[in-house]
Formats: structure tokens, C-alpha cells, sequence
């Protein structure tokens, strides 16, 4: 998209407000909710949603009964949506100082928030000033699609002239909300969301195996059996997640929990021998039995699954990364020595001297807060080192790749992974170990995926407002202020979070912060379970000489609780037979945009509502001396009205909305049939 044949929405000759109180503030509100709202989401189902669309609407709609312009709009949305983007690089993470257990005790009690800030506050910082060293080659860029933002862009044109949809995002949220509060323990949980199933399994006369002598040992029965299940949770959110990322990657993602729990972890009880000793260990509670062999040996074997699908994803997108990295050198020797003397409105960065003193800037307190972690000034220095060079990496990559696939399809914690493996190693090579280092190697993957995050980001808003013809020095101050705001507030939701539903528990499983810290621990601290870590590399690679569309999405479905991938999966339904409904009448482009952006306004605005709900019951539940809710005696069968008033919502108002615009055709008859 060169300059010669594009020209934005608003010309660069035109003077229009842009950075204003108004916008700033709300920005600087929609950080702070979306950041907290999606790290929710994110420890929940181990995945966020871009708030970049949620944001465009809400700006338009709370700006424009003041008068606010478009490029206002913008800079509230730009503001904005990086509060996810950071609480995402945030919860990959920083929770992983919670989980990491060293002689049975965690590296924090809770989160430090000091530490906690510093990290979040840095990586953030840092994700903006480095994206802006490829920003211009990147946007400009007319081999990237950019699909996201080219979407987001005309969705706020399209709001100038008509209706923008927040009514029914406003309108999906309050549901949202109401089903947080009716499902959740924290709430009033009139809906019991999910239920447990165990089903008897006829026991065997005889069994014959060897013990770990060698011996063959043979039992008589009868030895019984169970099969242990979950039903799908009646959750909006979740549901909204396997909406977004349609039927294909549901599927993928639902493929996962059937493979762990109704394949894998059968298997595994009962190759452990005689099923009544174990039984008996746990009271008879089959349900326990089967989550605790599920923790203790399934889990390890996603995390090897995961690691292989996060190094074959970065290795599929090898020519697109080597190509983004070139370019990003290339740009950055090429602003170094003054660059383009391009000098108008729409072409405007922050200098470039100003952002090489900040980046060095920002590197001095990290170096200070590595060596509190690893009591070594040599190791903190190395720490830092391999920060700002795989951010620099990180932050072009993570740029060029949501310019092909979106920032929703980012793989940041592939990305993370990847430093964390490197500076795990470097710990282990200076000798390194215990708490120190594992600290150190956390510390450094919380930054660079903070980065990763906020650059992708960054990226997508920012070409939103090339499109729009927003200023980029603008926009770039605007991200800063709304890192700042969210660094500063996230600590406050995550030790809530965890005070009152417990990161790393079934209700907040965070399987990419337990990635990190089994990691971490397994190399630095030499505890990893290698033997079941391997077993599910080796399922990994499986997976790939199989053809499987992403191993990566395998290996979280089986981490998540089967209730979690079991709702996305219907989630993924609901998408495939709106989409099938809707073939049925023949619509014409524009009628398929309806389609979307309304099913995408919908389900943004459930996800941001159950996310805020999760927000206001956390507090319920820490005021809970002080506020006593009445105790309801909930049932698992109002659940199934949760999934019928979704399915009706997600599938009936777009579907309708397409069919009252008129932007379709008549139906073909092998449509009909």
C-alpha cells in the first residue's frame, strides 16, 4: 500500500481533533476493564479475544453524543484495546511465580506488586517503542492483509454514516454478566454450570501384569471400573471463545479434551494396576481419582505436546519470520541514518533518538530487577540482555505476523516459550539455580511476551488508523498512557483473581502460565517429568505426521478441563450453522459482512460481560463477611436454558439482521435442498 496510490479516510491536509481529554480518559477507563475483563478470560480458557472491535464500538458510542470526532474515536479505541494486549502478556506469565513450587513452597504467596508492575510497566513500554522502529514498513506494507484491522476500519466508517451495533454489544454484555452471576459460586449460582458423570464399568475376574520386580502378579476380581465425564459448562464466555474461532478450531480444540480425558487418562487408570487400592485412597471419590491421575500424568504430556506445536508453528511461519525480521533490520538502519524526508501529518513517528534513549532507559531497572531475583550482577545483565534482543525479535515478528493472520491468531506464547527456553539455558550455563533462577528466566519471559503482545497490538490499532488517517505520533503516546494505566491496575485484578477463585485451580486452570512454570522448574530446578513430558513431545510429532491443522490447539484442549473445551466446541456449533443457515439466502458480500460483524459484536460483547461478571463476583467473594448472598439450592438442568438462549442469540439476531438489510438473493435449489 504505497503512498502514491492510498489516501486515508481523513486527509493529511485536514486539521481535526485527535488527542483530547475525553478520548484519553475513556481510553484509559476501556484499558483498565478490557486488561482486567480479559486476563479473566485468559486464566479461564487460556486464550483472549482482541479488543479492538469492543473498543471501536464503545468509543463511537459514548464519543459521539459529546461530539467526538473520528480520529477521536480512534485515539479512545488505540488507548484502549492495548489493555488487553497486556493482560494477555501479563497472564501468560507473571501467575507462573505462583505456581513454581520449590521444597513444596511458591516463589510469591501472591503477587507481588511492585514486581508484578515493573514487568507488566516495562514490557509494555517496551512493545510500543519497538514496534515503532517497523511501523512504517509494516502498515505500508501491500502484501499484508492486515484482515483485522482492514475489518475494524470499515466497521467505524460504516458507524459514521449508520448505526454502530454497540446497543447489542451493551445488550450482550448485561448477558454476559447475568449468566457470571447466576452460574458462578462467587454469584448466586442458581445455575450450577456443568455436571460430573461417573458411569460403572463392568470390573474384570483377572487380571495378569508384571510388578516392578519383574514378577508376574495376578489378581482376582471383581476389579471395578468408572468412566468419568463432565457435560459441556453452561458458560457465555467460552461459548463466545468457539464462536469467534469457528467450527474448525473448536473442533481442534474440543479433539484435545476427548483425547485426554475420554482416551488418555482411562488408559492410564488402568494400566496403575489394581483399581481398589487406589480407590481406596482417595475415599472412594472417583471423581478426585480421576482429576488427580488427570494433573499428574495427562498434564505433563500436553505440556510436551504443547512445546512441539509451539516450535512447528513458529517453524511453518520460518519464511514469513525471516522475512519480517530482515525488513525490521532493514527499517531500523534506514530510520538510523534519517529515513524518508516524508514529513506529513499521516507519516509522523515519535524521533527516533527519543526512542533508542527510552528503550536504553528502560533497560537499566530491569537489569536492577533481575539481580534482586538471581543475587548476580553477571546473570542479571545476561537476563537483560536476552530480553531486549528477543523483544526487539519478538516485537517484529509478532507485527508481521498479525499483519497476515490477526492479532485474535498471534503466537505469543510460542514466542515466549521460545526466550524462556533460551534464558533457562543461559541460567543453567552460569550456574544459575534454585529460586534464583527460576525467578530470573520468568522475569525475562514476562517482558518479552508483554512485548510480543502489545506489539501485535499496536501493529493492528495503528494500521486501523492509517486506514482512518489518524497521526502515528498520536497514537503511539496514546498506547503508552494506556499500558501505563493497565500496568499499574492489572496486579490489583490478577490478586484478586487468585485471593478468591485460585489461579491455577480448575475454576482458573491458566495452562499457558503452568507451561512457563513447569518449564522453567523443569530445566533451571531439574524437577520437569521428563518421561511424560517426552511421551507427549513424541504425540506432538504425531500429530504433525498425521497432517493435524495445529498441534498447538491439541495440546491446550487437552490441558483445559473437559467442560471448558467442550463448551468452545459448542460455541464452534452455533458459528457452523449460522454460517450454513445463512448460505441458505444466497448473500452478497455485504450480506456476509452483516453476518459477521453483528455474530462478532455479539459474541465480543457476551465474552466482555461473563469477563466484567467475573470481575464483580471476585469482589463479591472478598466482601463476603460483609455481603451475605442467600443460599440457592442450584440445578445442573437450568444450564441447558443458558445454552438455548446463546444458541437463539448467536444464530437468530445475525441471521436476521443479514436477511432485514436485504443483502441477499433468492435461494438456489440445491441450497434449498
Amino acid at each position: 500500500m504505497s503512498n502514491q496510490s492510498f489516501k486515508p479516510y481523513i486527509s493529511p491536509d485536514q486539521s481535526m481533533k485527535e488527542i483530547s481529554f475525553k478520548a484519553i480518559f475513556l481510553g484509559i477507563i476501556m484499558a483498565v476493564i478490557l486488561g482486567a475483563a480479559n486476563a479473566y478470560l485468559g486464566l479461564l480458557v487460556g486464550m483472549t479475544v482482541a479488543a479492538t472491535f469492543p473498543a471501536a464500538v464503545i468509543a463511537m458510542a459514548v464519543l459521539r453524543p459529546f461530539k467526538g470526532t473520528i480520529l477521536e474515536e480512534n485515539m479512545a479505541r488505540t488507548t484502549g484495546a492495548v489493555g488487553e494486549a497486556l493482560a494477555a502478556g501479563a497472564i501468560f506469565t507473571i501467575p507462573a511465580f505462583l505456581l513454581v513450587r520449590i521444597d513444596g513452597k511458591p516463589l510469591w504467596e501472591k503477587f507481588d506488586l511492585f514486581k508484578s508492575s515493573l514487568l507488566m510497566l516495562v514490557g509494555g513500554i517496551l512493545g510500543v517503542l519497538l514496534i515503532i522502529l517497523v511501523r512504517r514498513t509494516l502498515v505500508e506494507d501491500a502484501e499484508l492483509p492486515f484482515p483485522e484491522s482492514v475489518a475494524c476500519a470499515e466497521m467505524v466508517k460504516t458507524g459514521q454514516k449508520a448505526g454502530s451495533g454497540a446497543a447489542y454489544m451493551f445488550w450482550a454484555m448485561g448477558l454476559g454478566g447475568l449468566i457470571e452471576f447466576f452460574t458462578s459460586k462467587s454469584g448466586l449460582q442458581f445455575i450450577k454450570p456443568y455436571k460430573q458423570l461417573v458411569f460403572k464399568i463392568p470390573g474384570l475376574s483377572r487380571i495378569t501384569y508384571l510388578n516392578r520386580d519383574n514378577i508376574e502378579v495376578t489378581k482376582t476380581g471383581p476389579i471395578e471400573g468408572r468412566m468419568f465425564l463432565e457435560t459441556p459448562a453452561a458458560n457465555a464466555a467460552m461459548t463466545g471463545v468457539g464462536y469467534i474461532i469457528g467450527p474448525k478450531l473448536a473442533a481442534l480444540t474440543f479433539s484435545g479434551g476427548v483425547l485426554g480425558w475420554l482416551f488418555l487418562m482411562p488408559i492410564l487408570l488402568f494400566i496403575s494396576g489394581d483399581l481398589s487400592e487406589i480407590v481406596t485412597k482417595f475415599d472412594g471419590n472417583w471423581t478426585d481419582m480421576a482429576v488427580s491421575a488427570y494433573n499428574s500424568q495427562v498434564k505433563p504430556m500436553a505440556v510436551g505436546a504443547m512445546l512441539i506445536g509451539a516450535f512447528y508453528t513458529l517453524f511453518k511461519m520460518r519464511k514469513s519470520l525471516i522475512t519480517g525480521i530482515g525488513r525490521s533490520f532493514a527499517d531500523v538502519k534506514t530510520t538510523k541514518a534519517g529515513g524518508p524526508s516524508e514529513t506529513i501529518r499521516t507519516d509522523k513517528d515519535l524521533p527516533f533518538p527519543s526512542i533508542v534513549i527510552a528503550i536504553v532507559a528502560l533497560i537499566i531497572p530491569m537489569v536492577f530487577l533481575y539481580n534482586v531475583f538471581t543475587r548476580n550482577i553477571g546473570s542479571s545483565l545476561v537476563s537483560a540482555l536476552v530480553m531486549i534482543v528477543m523483544g526487539l525479535l519478538f516485537a517484529a515478528v509478532a507485527g508481521y505476523l498479525v499483519g497476515i493472520i490477526g492479532s485474535s491468531s498471534n503466537p505469543i506464547s510460542g514466542l515466549t516459550l521460545t526466550s524462556l527456553l533460551i534464558a533457562a539455558l543461559m541460567m543453567v550455563l552460569m550456574g544459575q539455580k534454585g529460586a534464583s533462577g527460576i525467578a530470573a528466566v520468568i522475569g525475562v519471559a514476562a517482558v518479552v511476551c508483554c512485548i510480543a503482545g502489545v506489539a501485535g497490538d499496536m501493529i493492528q490499532d495503528w494500521k486501523v488508523g492509517h486506514i482512518l488517517g489518524g497521526t502515528p505520533w498520536r497514537m503511539q503516546i496514546g498506547g503508552m498512557i494506556g499500558v501505563v494505566a493497565a500496568a499499574l491496575t492489572l496486579t490489583f485484578a490478577l490478586q484478586l483473581f487468585h485471593s478468591t477463585k485460585g489461579i491455577g485451580t480448575d475454576a482458573l486452570p491458566a495452562p499457558q502460565a503452568n507451561l512457563m512454570a513447569m518449564m522453567a522448574q523443569g530445566i533451571v530446578g531439574g524437577e520437569m517429568a521428563w518421561p511424560l513430558v517426552i511421551a507427549g513431545m513424541l504425540m506432538g510429532v504425531g500429530f504433525i505426521l498425521i497432517g493435524s491443522p495445529s498441534p498447538m490447539i491439541i495440546a491446550v484442549g487437552m490441558y483445559l478441563p473437559f467442560r471448558a473445551t467442550a463448551c468452545i466446541f459448542f460455541g464452534g456449533v452455533l458459528k457452523y450453522f449460522l454460517d450454513r443457515t445463512a448460505a441458505k439466502k444466497n448473500p452478497t458480500v455485504k450480506g456476509k459482512e452483516i453476518v459477521q460483524n453483528m455474530g462478532l459484536l455479539l459474541a465480543s460483547g457476551i465474552i466482555a460481560g461473563q469477563a466484567l461478571g467475573g470481575l464483580f463476583t471476585s469482589g463479591l467473594e472478598a466482601l463476603k463477611e460483609t455481603i451475605k448472598l442467600p443460599e440457592v439450592r442450584g440445578s445442573e438442568w437450568l444450564g441447558l436454558l443458558i445454552f438455548f438462549i446463546l444458541g437463539f442469540i448467536l444464530i437468530y439476531i445475525p441471521y436476521k439482521k443479514m436477511v432485514a438489510s436485504g443483502e441477499h438473493g433468492v435461494p438456489s435449489p440445491e441450497n434449498e435442498s
